[in-house]
């Protein structure tokens, strides 16, 4: 298991960018959340088994139909936190 805090610019928000983050962690296994930041991006903590984190990533460098990322950075986080489920914050 490990956990990634990914952040993500482009063109990533009021493009429907958080809901489809949400949707693909539910498809894959994935639990934490996703949300918006003040700068205009979309920061993502994300835990789950590599090889499902790995295609996450990929999903997210893609996003939805009207979004354009122009980057995506992770860092590996060392402690796990106990997540139930994966969420968008507000």
């Amino acid at each position: 298991m490990v956990q990634y805090e990914i952040k993500i610019s482009g063109h990533v928000q009021g493009v429907w960018y958080r809901k489809f983050t949400e949707e693909r962690a539910k498809d894959l296994g994935i639990k934490g959340w996703v949300k918006n930041t003040f700068d205009g991006n979309v920061m993502v903590m994300a835990q789950g088994h590599e090889p499902e984190m790995e295609t996450f990533i990929d999903f997210l460098r893609i996003g939805p139909p009207l979004a354009r990322v122009n980057k995506i950075s992770k860092v590996k986080m060392n402690t796990l936190n106990d997540f139930d489920n994966f969420t968008i914050k507000y």
